[in-house]
């Protein structure tokens, strides 16, 4: 099931790539008068996916088919979509404190970029995912870093 955040992200992703895509047309349109050879639309095509494919905008993020997600991102959306989300904990290891802390799955709101975002006693706190160093479900390991 695809979250409403992620529909509108690609939306974005998309419309930016179109912007790339009009500004590409237009500095290539610009270039094709210079030389003949540069107005092959065929070369143009190539040599467009191969300059954005190495620059990363095009894998790196923009593309969901290709994007890798972190395995801790993964299990914290399933826990936070899960029926039983009270059953589970999140154990992250808290710099300031110096050890290790627990929070219950049900204080989860929402999952911002790489961070959990937890309501605890009113406040938010913000923990990094890769801070995230196991899941446990009533008491077990479920995922573990």
């Amino acid at each position: 099931m695809v979250a409403a955040e992620d529909i509108k992200k690609y939306f974005w992703y998309v419309f930016g790539m179109i912007g790339v895509v009009f500004f590409w047309a237009g500095v290539w349109d610009g270039l094709g008068n210079i030389h003949p050879i540069i107005a092959n639309p065929w070369l143009s095509l190539i040599l467009g996916i191969t300059m954005l494919g190495l620059s990363g905008v095009i894998f790196k993020d923009a593309n969901p088919l290709w994007e890798v997600e972190k395995p801790v991102k993964s299990e914290a959306k399933k826990v936070h979509r899960h029926p039983l989300k009270h059953e589970f904990h999140f154990k992250y290891q808290d710099h300031i404190k110096n050890k290790e802390l627990l929070l219950h799955a049900k204080k989860l709101q929402r999952i911002e970029k790489e961070f959990l975002v937890f309501l605890d006693h009113g406040k938010e706190v913000f923990v990094p995912l890769h801070r995230v160093t196991e899941i446990l479900h009533k008491g077990k390991t479920h995922w573990k870093a």
